[in-house]
């Protein structure tokens, strides 16, 4: 890693011919597939720097927390051994992005500067500087969008200048645009030339996590059950693992076996981390995930239904692109300004598992050791902070998952959070249900696996018990070795009371707003069964209640792509 220093001018005495010289420049987009911006200056033959600079807020290193600051490692790891293999290297700077870049191009020569797009508002004003440096040195700049399906722009162009507010719309309007671009070509790299010192290591290697001021908070971090591991070799692995599962449904006529059957205490699977990091190409997964589907169905056509979770996520995209305050409640033009309570105790015993209610705290526990937590877990805590059980501001839990989550980005994960609170993202507080967190963990973890993995200081209680140990008896307790109120908490609140605590002061935001008389141009979905595509809800629902009773909540929406 280095501040200051900068790599070797090159020289014209090697040739006759002076090879032009491009920085591409990483970001989000770790990989080599599918990356029409690196692609473009190998295939012009010009002379290679790969480049990553630290400087604390590229991929949200702002907020990352250790689990997440090291798969972003992995993966930079990953992309240099990449390179390494063919001859080249990846060049890793840390401190202030545009002094670096302009002592750079200086430095090198440079005459192109490509990177991958971020489309997210919080990127804007960044790119912005970066494209004013480059014309003021006289570089091009080439950049393209793979980070996404569609160019938000694009979407917004074809519905008036504004984005589309349901889903539904979304789809019209995507459908209006055309099928998205395809895959480009994986890159040649015999037609560029790179440099490498040999202390390059030394001078530009990848710091650890540690380096970066980062460190773990529990011994649990780095002994770890399900071993997340950040790259792009992984990230194809996995989707070759993956397709398997979606060919043999597709076979039988499913879609998204994920979400059927979610398996809590399944291995690490997913490739949502890798999406968020651009491990995997967007594109890649929705063509792989389209042929295959069509190949099952000849002649019927392609359904949606197959790629849901993909066109969720592209919503939520085009929601925030042009909305800087996305990530907050107060001026953010789609979130209603709900009077959650203030109470830093109840938060941070939710943040470290430590609510009383067993399946709440065994995902905070998942949560914080691991960095990933299935879609219906994200489901279940999310609502018990919010409108479910404590009544406190999503923004506080978006805060604690996109410093623990692998897979947060700042559309998708803020975009649910204000979905789950009922803060935005429906038709206003249509849905004010809440998941139990004991009929709904009974029903995710019946076994208890889940539980007795994350809470250990209740691995011996009786399976009866397990999900509410507060009612065994004293006897019960002695024997499983823990004390409810002692070893392991007492519920923080009564869940049926206060839920219908919750639903009442909904009920009282709702009636306050309605009787504005105002038009609220809230985003959301069109009906029950666009939901139903993207939320796990099978046969008859069981798992969620409201004010005691086992019902259909169809305002649960995952978080990122958690079943993809």
């Amino acid at each position: 890693m280095a501040t200051s220093t900068m790599p070797p001018a090159q020289t014209s005495s090697d040739s006759v011919e002076v090879k032009k010289v491009a920085i591409h420049w990483f970001r989000h987009g770790l990989r080599i597939h599918d990356n029409p911006a690196l692609l473009e200056t190998v295939e012009e033959g010009w002379e290679l720097y790969p480049v990553f600079i630290f400087d604390g807020e590229v991929a949200g290193t702002r907020t990352a927390g250790y689990n997440r600051m090291r798969f972003l490692i992995e993966s930079l790891r990953d992309l240099d051994e990449t390179f390494n293999n063919y001859g080249g290297r990846l060049y890793v700077f840390t401190g202030d992005l545009m002094n670096i870049l302009g002592n750079l191009i200086k430095e090198w020569n440079v005459s192109r500067l490509s990177f991958d797009a971020d489309v997210e508002a919080i990127w804007h004003k960044r790119d912005q500087d970066v494209r004013r440096l480059c014309s003021e040195l006289d570089v091009e700049v080439v950049e393209r969008v793979s980070h996404v399906l569609w160019d938000p722009k694009d979407i917004l162009e074809n519905n008036g200048g504004k984005p589309p507010l349901t889903y539904s719309l979304f789809n019209q309007v995507a459908r209006a645009v055309g099928d998205p671009p395809k895959t480009v070509d994986d890159p040649d790299f015999s037609k560029v030339t790179f440099k490498v010192k040999s202390n390059h290591d030394k001078l530009f290697g990848i710091p650890d996590v540690e380096t970066l001021g980062v460190f773990p908070e529990c011994e649990q971090q780095n002994q770890r059950h399900n071993n997340w591991v950040g790259g792009e070799t992984r990230a194809l692995q996995l989707l070759s693992q993956r397709m398997q599962v979606e060919k043999m449904a597709f076979s039988v006529g499913m879609v998204m076996p994920n979400q059927t059957f979610p398996n809590v205490s399944g291995p690490p699977l997913s490739m949502s981390a890798h999406l968020r990091f651009g491990c995997l190409s967007i594109r890649k997964l929705y063509w792989v995930l389209r042929n295959a589907f069509e190949k099952s169905h000849p002649g019927k056509g392609f359904s949606n239904s197959a790629i849901g979770q993909l066109l969720w996520r592209e919503y939520f995209y085009t929601m925030s692109v042009n909305n800087i305050n996305y990530d907050k409640m107060e001026e953010n033009p789609i979130c209603l300004n709900i009077p959650w309570y203030n109470d830093q105790e109840k938060l941070k015993k939710w943040e470290n598992g430590e609510t009383g209610f067993p399946w709440i705290d065994a995902i905070m526990k998942q949560l914080k050791h691991e960095g990933w937590i299935h879609h219906v877990c994200r489901h279940a805590t999310s609502t018990f902070l919010t409108r479910g059980d404590l009544w406190l501001n999503w923004v506080d839990g978006l805060k604690v998952f996109t410093k623990y989550l692998l897979d947060a980005d700042w559309s998708v994960c803020a975009g649910n959070w204000m979905w789950m609170s009922s803060s935005a993202f429906e038709k206003v507080l249509q849905c004010p249900k809440c998941f139990c967190p004991v009929r709904y963990g009974r029903k995710m973890d019946p076994d208890g696996v889940y539980i007795r993995r994350y809470l250990p200081v209740l691995k011996d209680m009786p399976l009866r018990y397990l999900f509410e140990p507060w009612k065994a008896p004293k006897s019960v307790q002695e024997k499983a070795n823990c004390i409810i109120g002692v070893d392991y908490p007492l519920p923080m609140v009564e869940h049926g009371k206060a839920s219908k605590q919750c639903y009442n002061m909904m009920m009282e935001v709702k009636n306050k707003l309605l009787a504005t008389g105002k038009e609220m141009e809230l985003c959301g979905p069109a009906n029950t069964e666009e939901v139903a595509q993207f939320v796990w809800m099978p046969g008859n629902h069981a798992g969620t209640c409201h004010q005691g009773e086992e019902e259909a909540n169809p305002s649960m929406l995952c978080d990122g792509l958690m079943g993809m």
